[in-house]
């Protein structure tokens, strides 16, 4: 049986939780720091006497004085005491988050391990290859209801293309020709102003005329031309 078997009556208790034993360490941090205010008052106190009594009561002095060398002891051990708990303390408390740490990674893991539970890869490929196979039908169904092949959709386009084109040269050669509408109409002719014309032309002749019947005949037809 170990020591503290022995000390404890030997009785085996359960270990503690980390937050169980993190609280208690607090607890007797709280307790020896209280301790120390204690016994640092109780230093000043004896310090005092030992002042009052110097001069006085030397035997009363010299007891102040020994008393304020325990409480001295007493402090300087509480305080690595209270060093060894704070360090124990962090150790627990790194150990907790830690231990917070591993237990929450491994609840993703085992989360994330039952959700892959009932999949393959190449299940996960194959589901991918339908739905894009599916796409292209669905694709092909929108193209083919969007067609609309049975309404006169039989209609040759070259056809279309050279009948449009025997149309144009139809107007372009009615354009050409001056048929077809107002603005291939040709001008009216100015009647009036030609007979006047002529008019004054015969006079220009009847006056230039010359009188003499034996003048020679090409004379008379270069003078007409000059005319």
């Amino acid at each position: 049986m170990s020591f503290f078997g022995k000390m404890f009556g030997g009785k085996k208790e359960e270990a503690p939780s980390t937050s169980e034993a993190i609280q208690k360490l607090r607890e007797t941090e709280t307790m020896l720091v209280k301790k120390q205010e204690y016994l640092e008052s109780r230093i000043e106190l004896e310090l005092g006497i030992a002042r009052k009594n110097g001069t006085k009561n030397k035997r009363a002095a010299l007891q102040a004085l020994k008393r304020k060398k325990r409480y001295e002891k007493q402090l300087q051990q509480i305080d690595g005491t209270l060093s060894t708990i704070e360090m124990q303390r962090e150790a627990l408390e790194s150990a907790n988050t830690n231990t917070a740490v591993l237990t929450t990674m491994k609840n993703a893991a085992d989360a994330l391990k039952a959700a892959h539970k009932n999949m393959d890869v190449d299940q996960v490929h194959d589901m991918m290859d339908d739905i894009a196979e599916q796409q292209d039908v669905a694709r092909e169904i929108s193209d083919a209801i969007s067609n609309p092949v049975a309404f006169g959709q039989d209609i040759d386009d070259e056809d279309l293309e050279r009948e449009l084109e025997e149309l144009e040269q139809e107007e372009l050669d009615k354009e050409l020709l001056g048929v077809g509408g107002p603005s291939t109409e040709l001008p009216e002719v100015p009647t009036e102003e030609i007979k006047s014309k002529e008019k004054e032309k015969e006079k220009k002749k009847e006056v230039a005329a010359p009188s003499d019947p034996d003048m020679d005949p090409a004379m008379k037809e270069l003078m007409a031309w000059a005319e």
